[in-house]
């Protein structure tokens, strides 16, 4: 059943990766859609290839750092309907330094966006939800978010508050209809690696050589799902693992 047709939906880090994949098929139930990112032809040509196969598609886009909190606000005001789906995807991961080693504006960037800037739109679009007494804000955090790793100090310290913000958001939101989940997923091969390890693409390649990771598809899927069950039925969360990985750190690689 598709319950999602003619829904508002937001999706930041919508030029990338699961962002991207989710606006796909999110666009295919007939969604209206508004998808955020840092990277303005990226979104152009998402948006030209959506109403390509869906030329009947609500798309809008808007080009912002998530960092920006004043980018963030005029945003949610340029807005001139309800949304009735969030789902807070923008996130990045810079480095595997040690704790010792920490760069400071990795520190800062990571901080900024994975955690300030899902924060901010939580804080600008759930009065709305509540108000109207429906609503659903989905999160994506990551198995980083579940278990600590070394050399992701800061990776795993702002996934860990994305599970606390999504638990403390439900509980905030306790005694209405709005809900409230996450998605944690394992080793998913998009750009994050690239990310991570600042453009050296060999790097990036070694993390999911050997073995067959997650795709982008795997986890939009799984948002999807989650945002169209019954409005009574609210999934907290969900650890999405490749088959090969059983924890951050345990990867079976073919030799």
């Amino acid at each position: 059943m598709n319950r999602l047709s003619g829904k508002n939906i937001i999706i930041t880090g919508a030029t990338s990766g699961i962002g991207r994949a989710a606006a796909y098929q999110f666009c295919e139930l007939g969604a209206n859609l508004f998808l955020t990112g840092r990277r303005a032809e990226r979104l152009d040509e998402i948006k030209s290839d959506l109403l390509k196969t869906n030329p009947d598609s609500e798309i809008n886009t808007y080009t912002f750092d998530l960092a920006d909190r004043s980018a963030c606000n005029h945003f949610v005001e340029s807005i001139n309907c309800d949304i009735d789906i969030l789902i807070n995807n923008a996130g990045l991961a810079l480095g595997k330094d040690a704790v010792y080693e920490l760069d400071r504006s990795d520190i800062d960037q990571m901080f900024a966006v994975n955690v300030q800037g899902l924060l901010e739109l939580t804080r600008l679009i759930s009065p709305q939800m509540k108000a109207r007494n429906v609503g659903h804000i989905i999160n994506v955090g990551s198995t980083a978010g579940h278990e600590a790793y070394a050399g992701g100090v800061v990776y795993c310290a702002t996934k860990h508050a994305v599970k606390a913000i999504t638990e403390s958001t439900k509980k905030d939101l306790h005694g209405s209809e709005v809900r409230v989940s996450m998605v944690s997923p394992g080793m998913v091969e998009t750009e994050f690696s690239n990310v991570r390890f600042k453009g050296d693409n060999e790097k990036a390649e070694s993390v999911y050589k050997g073995f067959k990771p997650l795709t982008a598809d795997d986890i939009a899927e799984i948002i999807v799902f989650i945002a169209n069950r019954p409005e009574h039925v609210n999934i907290m969360d969900t650890i999405i693992y490749p088959v090969s990985q059983s924890s951050p750190t345990m990867v079976y690689r073919d030799e």
